[in-house]
Formats: C-alpha cells, structure tokens, sequence
C-alpha cells in the first residue's frame, strides 16, 4: 500500500498539524518502506472533536444499523485480505502464512464476530418495575500495540461501534500502516463520517493527549504494564473508564497424566509463533520431576525446528532486549539447551528460538515478560508446588493445563490466577472474554463481555 502522510478525521485524510515523521522499517531487511506523520496533541484534539460530533447520530443509530456497517467493514476486510496480510508482513516482520491465517483471520472472525452482536445484544430488559437501557459510554479513545496490529484495532473498535460509542484510534508507531488500511476499510464500509479517526503517531505525545482528553469518556490500551499503569492514573485523576489489556507471564502446565510430547511441542510453537510477541504466549513450563529430563529434550529437539521458520521481532529496541534477557537468564544459573544471545542472522531482527532449562521461580526470566521466543521449563513436586509457581507472578493473563483427561485439567485450572487457561491446547475462540487478573490488565475483551465494556447502564423507574 501507499502510506498516507495525513490522519483520517472526520471522514476524510487530513494534513497532520505538525512536520515531524515517523519512519516504518521492515524488520526483517531493516529497510524504511514508509514514512507516517507523527501527529501531536492538536491533531488529537481534532480526531476528538470529530468523534464528540458524530456521538450523538451514531448512538441513537438503530443497532441493525451499525451491525450492517460492521458486517460491511468485515467484508471489505476479507476482499483485502492478500494486502492487509502483506502490509503486516512488511511492517511486523511475520511470515506470511502467519499473516495471513492469523493476524488477517482473527480479526475478521472477531469483525463478524460483533456484527452479529449488534443486530441481537439486549440493549434494553426489565428488572421489577424498572427498564434498564444499555448506552453507549462516549468517545472512547483506544491505544493498540504493534504484535497483532489488525486484531488489536478490530478488538477495540468493532465492539465500540456495535455499542455505539465513536472512536479515536492511535496505533502502535511500529505497525501504522496497518492502521491506514483499517482506516480505509471503515471509509469504504461506508461507516458515517466522525465515527472513527485516525491519528498516528508516539506514545508520549499523541497516546499521552488522547487517554488525557477531556473529550474522552473511554480509554482502551493494550501493552506493557508499566504504561498501563499510567494511563490508568491519567484516566482515574479525570474519573473516565478505562479497559487495560497488559502484560502476562503464562504458565503451560503439564501433568503427570498428560500426552508429554504433545504438550512439550504445543507449547513450543505457542512459544514461537509471532516470534514470541505475544501477551499470552506459555513461556513457563512446568514439569513433573518424573519426566522433567524427557520435557527438556523435546523441546529442545522442537525448538531447533523453528530456526529458519520464524520472521524477525518487531525493531533493534526490543531485539536487544529479549537477547539482554536471555543473557541474563544464563547469568543467574539457568541452562541453555537451544538459541542464545548471538543473533543468527547478520540483517534483520532476528532471535533464536531459545530453551532453558533448570530454571527456577525466583529467575528473572522466569517472573518478567520477556516478549520474544524464549523458553523456561520449570521443575514442580506435586500439584500444590506447580499451582504455587503458576500463581506465583503479578500476572494473570492467560495460562494452559494438560492432563489425561479433561476433567483433571479443568480442576487444576479452576485454581489458577488467570483469565483464561487453555485446556489440553484448545482453539481460540473469538465470543469467549479475554483478559487477565492482577497486573495483566482491567476489563475484558471479545464477545459479549467484550461489547459490554462500552456500555453504560441507565434504569428508569415506573
């Protein structure tokens, strides 16, 4: 695609307020491709403005109605699908069956997902001698990352047009020319004018103004926690809702009765899929003593598949800082069994898929998300040790059990710390609630409890 150099405001592409840019290199050549505007908080104030000014019409809009944008915005996204899932491709640096079957899919399932939402959600029910109306909250501003850059935007805006709310997106700087395409399906989709703005640009300055505006009823992040923390401040000192998607350091925990090598090379490749960059990727697993040993060499031996078949992680920033984690990792005692720091490739940024092995809870590695392909496996005693070291993190994102039979896994589950635990490797599923405990976030996505956290309720008493 042709970068656009303006912000979609309002319906239409609009020069940005300032001169600076922003440069977009594909990680796997580190080569520029394009160049967005890195947009200041006048153009938020802009975006914001169009989306307080379309609030009133979109919300009274019949929701039939906005399930049949929604449906056509889903539509257009499939029509797209070959050069959404290439613009990925070249910004995030995955291969491209993975763009395509993953980052281009996902979001389309979850933009259908909500236009059927919208057409059959109870917007209204009795309770006694009350009728209770779900509203939509406002303008909601949503801050995406760059790891999943299209499903991210359609988590957040596909359940905020369903409910009603407008919106004002400022995607990650890594990943905007995804952004840009979504901008142009929701144009093409037809979806009014002011109900959806663009605004590119960097965290502390465009993501700063948009959770800070006053315009704002709703702020939607998805990131690290240290981030969320702040918006949260920023957003709890102005009293507005916020719906925090953060950081997670999930446990894939396999007991004795398990199908050992299904478990052990599942969770490899969740591991290694998108390079490791993702929020809910197992990367600590744990192990029964008796078959620690057997675990280690699978999935060292599984691992070692994945040299050749995983794309670069997103920039040299974070290529240093998963191979700093990695070091470190070797400096407090834990043993590599596959990868290490040295990058196997001389252009690109590029990570070993990397297993250790002895790793203990205590371990940098194996408390502090990491977000790349790197590997802890844990040793456990009995079911209350595993359950204490899958617990004992200050996140709560996502988490796997596997046993012998379904029903011993979903007891194990059941006292996890965790939003959502898949069992012996279960599919996503775009109408179940994602979301973490503790420090992974507040609020949930996808489904109906997603569409839920841009609702408001208000009873009238008779």
């Amino acid at each position: 695609m042709k970068a656009h150099d303006g912000m979609y405001i309002d319906g239409e592409w609009r020069p940005a307020a300032g001169t600076d840019a922003i440069a977009v290199v594909n990680p796997a050549d580190e080569q520029v491709i394009a160049h967005v505007p890195a947009g200041t908080a006048d153009d938020v104030d802009a975006a914001v403005r169009a989306a307080r000014g379309a609030l009133p019409a979109w919300a009274a809009t019949p929701p039939a109605e906005r399930a049949a944008r929604i449906t056509a915005l889903r539509d257009v996204l499939v029509a797209r699908k070959d050069e959404i899932a290439e613009t990925v491709t070249s910004e995030l640096g995955s291969p491209l069956k993975l763009s395509q079957a993953v980052h281009v899919g996902a979001p389309i399932a979850v933009a259908g997902s909500y236009a059927e939402l919208a057409a059959s959600y109870a917007f209204e029910e009795k309770v006694g001698n009350s009728t209770v109306h779900l509203e939509p909250v406002g303008v909601v501003g949503a801050i995406t990352p760059w790891n999943y850059p299209l499903h991210q935007i359609v988590a957040k805006v596909a359940p905020a047009l369903a409910a009603g709310c407008t919106v004002v997106l400022k995607p990650a700087e890594d990943t905007p020319l995804t952004a840009q395409l979504f901008a142009e399906a929701v144009h093409e989709a037809g979806v009014p004018a002011g109900v959806f703005n663009l605004v590119t640009g960097l965290g502390p300055v465009a993501g700063q103004a948009l959770a800070g505006h006053e315009g704002v009823d709703l702020v939607s992040f998805t990131g690290s926690t240290a981030v969320g923390r702040q918006i949260g401040a920023t957003a709890g000192a102005a009293v507005k809702r916020v719906a925090l998607e953060l950081g997670g350091k999930s446990a894939n925990v396999i007991l004795p009765s398990a199908d050992l090598a299904k478990a052990v090379n599942v969770g490899v490749a969740n591991v290694m899929s998108n390079s490791g960059q993702t929020c809910s990727a197992w990367t600590r697993m744990l192990v029964h003593d008796s078959q620690y040993d057997e675990a280690v060499a699978l999935a060292a031996e599984a691992a070692a598949k994945y040299g050749e078949r995983i794309g670069p992680v997103v920039n040299a920033k974070q290529q240093q800082r998963v191979r700093s984690y990695i070091e470190k990792g070797v400096a407090e005692g834990a043993r590599l069994v596959a990868g290490g720091p040295e990058a196997p490739r001389d252009q690109g940024y590029f990570v070993s898929p990397t297993v250790f092995a002895d790793v203990t809870p205590e371990m940098t590695i194996a408390q502090e998300e990491i977000f790349g392909p790197v590997l802890s496996i844990l040793r456990y005693e009995d079911e209350s040790d595993a359950l204490r070291i899958a617990n004992g993190t200050v996140y709560g994102l996502a988490g796997a059990v596997w046993a012998g039979e379904a029903t011993e896994a979903v007891a194990f589950a059941r006292r996890l710390d965790t939003g959502q635990v898949d069992i012996n490797g279960g599919r996503f599923n775009p109408l179940a609630p994602f979301g973490g405990y503790k420090q992974s976030g507040v609020g949930r996505e996808l489904g109906s409890h997603g569409l839920s956290e841009y609702l408001q309720t208000k009873s009238l008493q008779f």
